[in-house]
């Protein structure tokens, strides 16, 4: 947000006071406070449902406020539409994304604008702020056909494209490979370090002490913390966000290792190390050569939307009762592989070999697992629904999706609630408890953890253990490379749309994604 002529020089760029919010009976927010100070990286922590975004929400107009002011420069401010906001220097790239997939990179960053749509004054002006950012970024790439990391920079770049001076990013390395990440995270500092602001929700607590200079933490809709970063400390941020009451069920440091809170990176400990020690399901064999696989592709070749070969040759096969992770740049093949292991994209040459059903949770749950409109017990019902040949038997659905909603932590208050109403990270898990329902023999997880708080995070990874443990066999994709370490029996890396295994070490893994032997 633009600081107004004459505004004191210590006047925040953006500030929100005690600001409620209720949505029929839920009470989103409760007297929440944030300080955005010119020039600094703004951390926003809490838990899924702690009311994060729905704060940022109305610092940009989308949401009108019961309770509370919004400031900016020193003035009050007032945003009827994100139009306003965006013409006061604010930008916000969200956890969902609002692009237009059958246009191309340059159109959907010239919606919204002014004038007659110029497309070689687009093309550059893409370009220009992709270099700026250090994230390539393809003008002329229709949308749909690329991944999630990719439609990400796109929102970026079309925010920056407005000239935000203050910016509010949901989760924005949550889909980024680890390189990608690191160089959004420098670009950020970039950012500020030129007396701009940024705001960064996040659930990865040492990302957020690494880049910013002050946190903030709610909980349940209030804030509970905020400090500069250099008082915080990880402990200190995970006792905010779950509060002392929860203290005794707070994950163990093995859960925090998603979020880089417990253990330096180097350290982490493969599951597949652990296994070979005898220190994770004593017992269990440590090979699967001699068992037949549950799935399995043989000399796959597979094409992306818009017919660009993908994946050449590759053959995998996964076992029942392991957990196999798959890691690769954004674009190496990785997306396409795992689409045809779960049975949605035909190959185009080679055989892919899979049981009856299997259980798939997408990256992009919003357009690929449910349907926003609708109820939860539709949602839940919508699993194996081709089977039924269009008729639905709608008695006991009810109860089954409470049993769901009670299993799995899905804070909803019934069934009939409408998807859209819960929160990301309740929505992920009901995706993901409507997958591993029943009997599942496969499951094919595309960044199960994605927005997803400490404690969610670690329910995710209890439950992709059981159902390995179950008899499943489990494939895993994650575009953070700790985490499929600490998931995998085995892991498989995409590069250039190859695939090869390599052990489970951190480093060989990363040079392996690079293409670097």
């Amino acid at each position: 947000m633009t600081l107004p002529p004459g505004a004191a020089p210590d006047a925040p760029a953006l500030e929100l006071r005690e600001i409620g919010k209720r949505f029929g009976d839920a009470v989103a927010l409760d007297g929440a406070s944030i300080r955005v100070r010119p020039g600094t990286v703004h951390a926003l922590l809490g838990e899924n449902g702690a009311g994060k975004s729905t704060l940022m929400r109305v610092a940009f107009g989308l949401v009108r406020p019961d309770a509370g002011t919004l400031w900016g420069g020193g003035e009050r401010r007032r945003f009827a539409s994100s139009a306003d906001a965006i013409a006061a220097g604010l930008g916000m790239v969200h956890q969902h994304f609002s692009l237009v997939a059958a246009m191309t990179v340059a159109e959907n960053v010239a919606l919204g604008g002014r004038g007659r749509f110029d497309r070689a004054r687009t093309r550059t002006l893409v370009r220009r702020v992709a270099e700026e950012i250090g994230l390539p970024v393809d003008p002329d790439a229709r949308v749909g056909a690329l991944g999630v990391g990719a439609q990400q920079r796109v929102e970026i770049v079309k925010t920056l494209s407005r000239d935000a001076r203050t910016l509010i990013l949901d989760e924005p390395t949550a889909v980024l490979a680890p390189q990608e990440a690191t160089d959004l995270l420098a670009w950020l500092r970039r950012f500020a370090a030129g007396g701009r602001s940024v705001v960064l929700i996040t659930h990865k607590l040492r990302e957020a002490l690494a880049v910013a200079d002050d946190v903030t933490v709610l909980r349940r809709g209030r804030t509970v913390l905020a400090s500069t970063a250099a008082t915080a400390t990880e402990a200190s941020l995970a006792a905010a966000m779950l509060g002392a009451a929860h203290e005794s069920d707070r994950p163990d440091a093995r859960s925090l290792v998603h979020n880089r809170d417990a253990i330096e990176p180097l350290s982490v400990i493969s599951r597949a190390a652990r296994l070979a020690a005898g220190a994770d399901r004593p017992g269990r064999p440590t090979t699967w050569e001699s068992e037949a696989a549950t799935l399995r592709a043989v000399d796959l070749t597979l094409a992306d939307e818009a017919g660009a070969l993908r994946v050449r040759n590759v053959s995998v096969a996964v076992h029942a009762g392991e957990i196999v992770g798959v890691v690769g740049v954004e674009g190496a093949g990785q997306r396409e592989l795992l689409r045809a292991l779960a049975g949605r994209l035909a190959p185009r040459g080679g055989r892919v070999e899979l049981p009856a059903e299997v259980g798939f949770v997408p990256e992009d749950r919003h357009h690929e697992a449910m349907l926003l409109d609708f109820p939860l017990a539709a949602n839940v019902a919508l699993r194996g629904a081709g089977a039924r040949r269009g008729r639905m038997r709608w008695r006991g659905w009810a109860a089954a999706t409470s049993e769901l909603l009670a299993a799995f932590d899905v804070r909803a208050p019934s069934g009939a609630a409408v998807a859209r109403s819960l929160s990301g990270g309740n929505q992920q898990k009901l995706v993901l408890g409507r997958e591993l329902r029943g009997e599942v023999r496969a499951i094919v997880a595309e960044n199960p953890s994605r927005g997803l708080d400490i404690r969610a995070t670690d329910e995710v990874h209890r439950r992709l253990r059981a159902a390995a443990d179950g008899g499943a066999a489990v494939v895993v994709y994650s575009s953070d490379l700790d985490e499929v370490l600490l998931l995998a029996d085995r892991v498989v890396v995409m590069h250039a749309g190859t695939l090869r295994e390599v052990a489970g070490d951190r480093t060989a893994v990363g040079r392996a994604m690079l293409g670097v032997e």
